[in-house]
């Protein structure tokens, strides 16, 4: 009997070693990247983080992290890899439909009254949410003074939304949704196919400026109308998430609108008396102080 307890305290002993070897590898793996290349995920939410590194640690078909950490460090290409796979590209043209009708009905209307619009999609992938709001912009007549603003942190992200090509097989679902979301055309007017692709019109692009901006280190660059950060910050833990509110206070104008994501909200940070919600099922609240 007591062997077998002392095999399983062995057991248990194990374990936690292997816990805390894997926590400092990725705090060196980490600690590295912010060192050498700026990019800092070091507040990322943990379990989503470490399925990732993980994932990658296979995918570079490697042993361990501190492997992984190695070649990110020696190869940049590695790191250009390592940093599309923790940026989480997943997007789509009016992605939750609700979200945009509400958008067309509720800030619209406030947009009219500006005499420019200035907006801010941070963490805009590969761009597709971007010219949505560019279509609805364009339809209800305002694109024309306005400027958006479609950072990301990921360069090979930002590199394909500029070009605006995507796979022509989603456009079925895209018509879908920009139907959904109040389009008052034929969705098919906004591109062209082009092979296996569709490449969008090039006025959607020519009130957009992409450029790389990264949440965790970089700070406000302008003043903004409305900023949209969507399923960006479940990404990041409470400490990071808070300093990302605090930008978009300072960044937001006075009774600026901010839109986020489903499973995001202003509550429990120290913003939360800031705003007020114009919709608290899509999450838009808009800044009263």
């Amino acid at each position: 009997m007591e062997a077998m307890e002392g095999r399983m305290d062995g057991q248990v002993h194990t374990m936690e070693n292997k816990q805390e070897l894997e926590q400092i590898e990725i705090e060196l793996l980490l600690s590295g990247v912010h060192r050498l290349y700026g990019y800092d995920f070091r507040n990322y939410a943990m379990p989503s983080l470490k399925r990732r590194i993980w994932h990658h640690v296979h995918s570079e078909n490697v042993p361990n992290i501190s492997a992984l950490q190695e070649k990110v460090l020696h190869d940049r290409a590695c790191f250009e890899r390592f940093v599309y796979s923790l940026s989480i590209p997943v997007t789509e043209m009016f992605r939750d439909p609700s979200l945009f009708l509400t958008f067309r009905q509720k800030v619209v209307p406030l947009l009219r009254t500006y005499p420019y619009i200035r907006i801010w999609h941070a963490g805009c992938s590969t761009g597709e949410e971007v010219y949505s709001m560019a279509i609805l912009l364009h339809e209800e007549g305002l694109y024309d003074k306005a400027r958006i603003y479609a950072t990301d942190m990921n360069e090979r992200s930002l590199q394909q939304a500029k070009e605006g090509l995507y796979d022509i097989g989603k456009m079925k679902q895209y018509t879908k949704n920009y139907m959904a979301a109040g389009g008052t055309r034929a969705f098919s007017e906004y591109y062209t196919a082009k092979y296996n692709s569709v490449m969008l019109q090039p006025f959607l692009r020519k009130n957009i400026i992409f450029a790389e901006h990264n949440l965790a280190t970089d700070t406000s660059f302008n003043e903004f109308n409305v900023i949209f950060c969507r399923n960006v910050m479940i990404y990041f833990n409470d400490e990071l998430r808070d300093h990302v509110h605090g930008l978009f206070h300072e960044s937001l104008s006075r009774f600026g609108v901010l839109v986020l994501g489903a499973k995001e909200s202003i509550h429990f940070t120290r913003y939360s008396d800031s705003y007020e919600p114009l919709d608290r099922i899509e999450k838009i609240y808009r800044k009263n102080k």
